[in-house]
């Protein structure tokens, strides 16, 4: 029997999960190096999307008993930009069905901005409802951060299509009269914050990119409003905009 080519070989793996498909079998005992090489490299992706998808299944240990309770609509909550000295703080509540499935989904910091963004349109699609909640910076100098970081996870609730059976949320209690879950590091270990976290860091992300059409010399679109080299610079040399926090330093300084 003619042996296939490399080539071939390396198309068909792609299409084939288990290691017991008789094509797996008869490739084991092909000698060529190429071959060889080709199955590690199945076998190494393999060993990846068995462990993404156990990280997955333990992500959901906060949801399932919910469920199991009776909870149908349970909402994760996050949030992104605590730190920056410009812009807003944003949150995000989503609300996913039990049949959710995307393996890989994590703490939004940990993704690529192009898995990021595969990710977003992915959990939008398939939520059953999403909500955000946006507090610029004038707000988080009225109030401090902490008090506008549970003022943009409210207004992410309400504006959710729904009114959700329980909230997880990431280390936080928030004053609404629905059962809630504070966890710490919930964005790593449920993947309803884990997918909340997603859809507020991509849309305060898209936020800055957009403000930096407008103020082009602070850099941010590449720093996201906190305090590199560049920005700390042009915040020297041009000054204070309307977007910069007046309550956090340097800033603070500046405008006193």
């Amino acid at each position: 029997m003619e042996k296939k080519s490399i080539k071939d070989i390396e198309r068909m793996l792609v299409k084939i999960e288990s290691e017991k498909d008789p094509f797996i079998l008869s490739i084991k005992e092909d000698e060529r190096k190429g071959v060889q090489t080709l199955f590690n490299r199945w076998k190494k992706r393999r060993l990846e999307s068995q462990q993404l998808l156990e990280q997955f299944e333990e992500m959901k240990k906060y949801e399932r008993p919910l469920w199991q309770s009776g909870c149908q609509f349970i909402a994760g909550i996050d949030e992104v930009g605590r730190g920056p000295l410009a812009g807003p703080v944003v949150a995000a509540a989503v609300v996913l069905p039990k049949d959710f499935h995307l393996p890989g989904l994590t703490d939004s910091k940990k993704l690529s901005p192009k898995k990021r963004e595969h990710f977003l349109c992915f959990i939008k699609e398939h939520a059953i409802s999403y909500g955000i909640g946006m507090v610029d910076s004038r707000t988080i100098d009225q109030v401090n951060i902490y008090e506008a970081t549970k003022l943009a996870m409210m207004e992410a609730v309400k504006n959710l299509q729904l009114t959700p059976d329980h909230l997880l949320i990431d280390a936080m209690n928030l004053d609404l009269d629905i059962e809630q879950t504070p966890i710490i590091k919930g964005d790593a270990t449920s993947i309803s914050i884990a997918a909340a976290s997603v859809l507020a860091k991509e849309t305060r992300d898209t936020y800055m990119k957009d403000l930096a059409q407008e103020f082009p010399h602070y850099g941010f679109d590449k720093n996201m409003g906190y305090g590199t080299q560049e920005h700390l610079l042009a915040l020297q040399e041009i000054g204070v905009t309307r977007e910069h926090r007046q309550s956090f330093s340097p800033v603070k300084e500046m405008v006193d």
